[in-house]
């Protein structure tokens, strides 16, 4: 099987694919090519475990099976069955299976593994009498469909699980650094050049020591894969026992020669705790003796003073966000001594900082020759690439080359025409109706693709801006969207007065709603904004949405007037907003589901913040399905209720999977026979491309209201929700 040239596709973090390519190239592989999320090559079985076990940067190696062309789910699952899988599945062996890309009646991944375990399955079954069992942690065989349209690529993971999980991280410290994106910024910084030097690295800011340990086995020439456990490979038919031990002999043996090294690496940190996690995870990569490690506090970092002086080095740091700092002020100050150490005591040498908030790398008083957009896990970072010279340095907290200069550009001139006629006619529109937070910007000009949210807050009346960018399709080049999101940061603060540290920045993927609650941080701070005299909180750093959906306004208005003496049902209730109207509007009680406890919990403050908490206004954790199912049971009526579902959920702690658009008809029918006479249904679904049910307007009375509920800054977008109000028919 080594012999034979085979299609295989490494997939590999945002912005490191480039990175990837000269990987593979010294693994033997050929035919490569780049993609935004991997690369495509092809090669030997051997180029293949080269890839699994020599690879920094890379999550997951694929190797092809086969393709076809599956119009619907039952072709998908015929072409699935039609591959002999008993020569990749042995007797007794275990199988998971995953899905992704898109597909035009396969929607839903997690549809798809389905159909794609059922198809092997039901193949093996027939070909052996016996069927794998289904693991859903390392199993020994992971089989893998990827949907273009309607063609299919079938293909073996032969990682397993993801090539970042070396097996030296223990527990992982608040907002963990993915060991592979570590690997990256190294390798972006020039960190391989400088160990063969001899020199020396410094992670000031180290935490449990991913830089530090990734620094070391750069330097060591230590595979990555030397110290992982478990492989994809290792449980498959195919797998070549001979040549991966021959492999993992050559890697020892590079690994024994590599500790001749003379490259110094270092890690400090002021927390106790996070060296001795740095140590430990040192120990178990294997690099223990190669690194140096110690408690201190980050104002004393400097060069090793020794028999090396003017050595060559690097300095890379991921300064910490998330909970180990409290508040945005601290992120700053954080920063600025950051920059203030290295303008001290680093000249000559580089830096590499990676920052989650780009915002803060104005703080460091440091020019970056190089910024690059890449991605930790699902949160977009910017790796700033820095020569500490004079040249370099600038006033702390002023706009660097990477935004500032795109200031004047022609398209910066253009984007700043555009958001201050928006701001005229809205703000305009906001003070006569005294609304406070509302759409500035929806993707007006295709070519700059963000959300621009003003939320001003009640208490103080700061102006925060939310930013969303619309994640820039794969075949739009990085340079452009860097350009323009560079021409669009550079053009806010002088437009709309509100300052850097008040705005918030987002990338919003083409994924449903419902799965976009997810949380990005651990700030845990909320400000406090006025709708229509009520108080809601909103949170403009921990979660990708903030608590507040403003298309929902004029929604919210109409349940709160249609509440009044009425009891108020509220599923997927999110924040509460839409019972804070309701009982504001007089509902004398309420009932609230929701499947997240958190979200519960801000409801309920959302509803003190208001005073009108108290026994009549229920909280209910739990999956709406279900509470429907058993609410058909009891007596209780409601004369409200708003049914908001996400477009698509596949949460592990409810059962099975939610699709608005395959389940709304069966949501609608049980919220129905919940009405009490008389009772109104109001729902409404953010899903794109959303169709009604049209046996609904024959079984119930149907009011398409989607347009009276379209905000005014709203109206560039009316397709983004649908809402409708449902009443039982004289007959039901």
């Amino acid at each position: 099987m080594t012999a034979a040239a085979l299609k295989f596709l490494a997939s590999a973090p945002r912005g490191l694919p480039d990175l990837l390519v000269r990987e593979l190239a010294a693994c033997g592989a050929g035919e490569l090519r780049e993609r935004s999320t991997g690369v495509a090559f092809t090669g030997t079985l051997e180029s293949a475990y080269r890839a699994c076990l020599w690879s920094r940067i890379a999550n997951r190696v694929f190797l092809e099976l086969g393709s076809f062309e599956a119009r619907d789910a039952q072709e998908f699952y015929a072409g699935v069955r039609a591959l002999d899988w008993s020569a990749h599945l042995a007797p007794g062996a275990t199988l998971a299976c995953d899905f992704s890309g898109r597909h035009p009646t396969i929607t839903h991944t997690h549809f798809g593994a389905l159909r794609l375990k059922d198809g092997i399955v039901d193949a093996l079954r027939e070909a052996s009498g016996s069927r794998p069992d289904i693991a859903l942690e390392r199993p020994d065989v992971r089989v893998h469909a990827h949907a273009h349209g309607t063609d299919i690529t079938l293909a073996i993971d032969l990682a397993g699980e993801s090539l970042h999980r070396r097996g030296y991280r223990g527990a992982a410290g608040e907002a963990p650094l993915k060991e592979n994106v570590a690997a990256g910024v190294l390798l972006r910084a020039g960190w391989e050049a400088l160990a063969a030097q001899g020199g020396e690295f410094l992670d000031p800011l180290c935490g449990s020591g991913t830089l530090v340990v990734e620094a070391a086995l750069i330097a060591g020439d230590r595979a990555p894969g030397l110290t992982r456990e478990y492989f994809g490979f290792r449980g498959w038919r195919g797998h070549e026992a001979p040549l991966w031990e021959r492999l993992r002999a050559e890697a020892l043996a590079r690994a024994r020669a590599g500790e001749a090294s003379t490259a110094c690496v270092r890690g400090r940190d002021r927390e106790s705790h996070a060296i001795r996690t740095a140590r430990e995870n040192a120990a178990r990569a294997g690099v223990a003796g190669r690194v140096q490690l110690e408690v201190g506090a980050l104002a004393e970092a400097a060069p090793l003073a020794g028999p090396s002086p003017g050595r060559v080095g690097l300095v890379a740091t991921n300064p910490p966000y998330g909970v180990r700092l409290e508040d945005r002020a601290g992120a700053r100050a954080i920063h600025r001594e950051l920059g203030a150490v290295l303008r001290a005591r680093f000249a000559g040498w580089s830096a590499a900082v990676l920052t989650g908030a780009p915002e803060l790398g104005m703080e460091l008083g440091l020019r970056a020759y190089r910024t690059h957009a890449l991605w930790n896990g699902a949160i977009e970072c910017r790796l700033l690439r820095i020569e500490v010279s004079p040249d370099s340095e600038r006033a702390p907290g002023t706009l660097g080359k990477g935004v500032a200069h795109h200031k004047d550009s022609p398209g910066a001139r253009m984007f700043a025409n555009r958001l201050t006629k928006n701001l005229k006619r809205l703000r305009a529109w906001a003070e006569r109706s005294g609304v406070s937070c509302y759409r500035l910007y929806d993707a007006d000009m295709p070519e700059y693709a963000f959300a621009i949210d003003l939320y001003r807050t009640a208490d103080t009346q700061e102006d925060w801006l939310y930013v969303q960018e619309y994640a820039a399709p794969a075949e739009i080049e990085r340079e452009a969207v860097q350009r323009r999101r560079g021409e669009v940061l550079a053009s806010l603060p002088g437009v709309t007065q509100v300052p850097a540290e008040r705005t918030r920045v987002r990338t919003r993927r083409r994924t449903p709603r419902g799965e976009q609650y997810g949380k990005q941080g651990e700030r845990e701070r909320f400000e406090v904004v006025a709708e229509a005299g009520l108080r809601f909180r909103v949170n403009f750093d921990d979660y990708l949405d903030t608590g507040l959906f403003l298309d929902h306004r004029l929604t919210r208005a109409r349940l709160g007037s249609a509440a009044r003496g009425g009891t108020f049902l509220n599923l997927f209730a999110y924040t509460g907003t839409a019972t804070v109207y309701a009982a504001a509007g007089g509902a004398r009680a309420s009932i609230s589901v929701d499947l997240s406890r958190t979200y519960l919990e801000w409801a309920q403050q959302n509803l003190a913040l208001n005073a009108l908490a108290g026994p009549a206004h229920g909280f209910v954790q739990g999956d709406c399905r279900e509470w429907l199912a058993e609410a058909a049971g009891r007596a209780a009526r409601f004369d409200l209720i708003f049914l908001d579902p996400p477009t698509f959920s596949n949460s592990k702690r409810m059962d099975g999977v939610l699709d608005v658009a395959r389940d709304h008809l069966q949501l609608i029918d049980a919220c129905v026979r919940l009405l009490a006479p008389g009772g109104l249904l109001v729902f409404s679904t953010n899903a794109q491309r959303f169709k009604l049910a049209a046996e609904l307007s024959e079984r119930h009375s149907v009011l398409d209201i989607s347009a009276a509920t379209l905000p005014e800054d709203f109206a560039r977008n009316p397709r983004i929700h649908r809402c409708y109000e449902i009443r039982a028919a004289a007959s039901t």
